[in-house]
């Protein structure tokens, strides 16, 4: 989609992440936009398969691997914290990682030595619900587990590919986002919750399942501060990334 450097500042971006981490996460829980289930799911495979969920791309985009090893003993322990929390959960041995997993991991920790589960959203999409599931799992974060939320701030596809100018809305939208993301604990968490209120928010995302990875990266981070640490604009939009410390 796009001219053929459209995602190059963020492929860029991406690579260099691993290295600014510092210290190299024990494992990696990504909760991806592209997995919906009725009952939250972890993958819990020792060696998931790859997923190539997107259609009409170059037949290369087929043959990509990303052998990573999966964690069935840390989807075990996600699905107690859940469970203790009051959120049913469940374990998938056959799930494999789909393409909100491997494409940014591919590039980030290249070496895919790095033990892999990934979250799977509620399919009712309710953001006080991901946050929830977020707070469930920041005790993960004491042990070298990084969560990770694959989404996009801003995901209007038939609006992006038509060519008109969405300028205005995205970055009205993309500005809330930052003022709210930046805010600590409670009050960021009230703001996320009511992301619907935000400027042109349903015109930034009709539907919700592309920011909802960022309403569970918040509820892990706890009362931790935050970063904007990438924003560029991608096919008329404003997408940014943040890191919760």
């Amino acid at each position: 989609m796009g001219p053929a450097d459209t995602w190059d500042r963020m492929a860029a971006w991406l690579r260099q992440i691993g290295g600014a981490l510092g210290a190299m996460p024990e494992a990696i829980v990504v909760v991806s936009a592209h997995w919906e289930a009725p009952v939250v799911t972890v993958t819990s495979g020792v060696r998931p398969a790859l997923i190539y969920d997107y259609y009409g791309f170059p037949e290369h985009t087929y043959a990509l691997e990303y052998e990573a090893p999966g964690a069935p003993q840390l989807a075990s322990e996600i699905c107690g914290l859940l469970s203790r929390a009051g959120i049913s959960a469940a374990e998938d041995p056959d799930r494999g990682f789909d393409h909100g997993v491997f494409i940014p991991l591919k590039l980030i920790f290249p070496e895919a030595g790095i033990p892999i589960v990934q979250l799977s959203l509620h399919h009712e999409l309710d953001a006080s619900l991901h946050l929830d599931i977020g707070k469930a799992l920041a005790p993960l974060r004491e042990h070298g587990v990084l969560i990770l939320g694959s989404g996009m701030s801003y995901h209007n596809l038939p609006v992006m590919m038509s060519g008109v100018a969405v300028i205005e809305d995205a970055d009205r939208f993309d500005q809330w986002l930052t003022q709210s993301c930046l805010l600590e604990g409670a009050a960021r968490a009230e703001r996320l919750r009511n992301w619907h209120a935000a400027p042109a928010a349903r015109r930034a995302h009709p539907r919700e399942e592309h920011l909802l990875p960022l309403m569970v990266a918040a509820g892990a981070a706890g009362d931790a501060g935050a970063r904007c640490i990438f924003s560029d604009r991608v096919m008329g939009s404003t997408v940014s990334a943040y890191q919760f410390d």
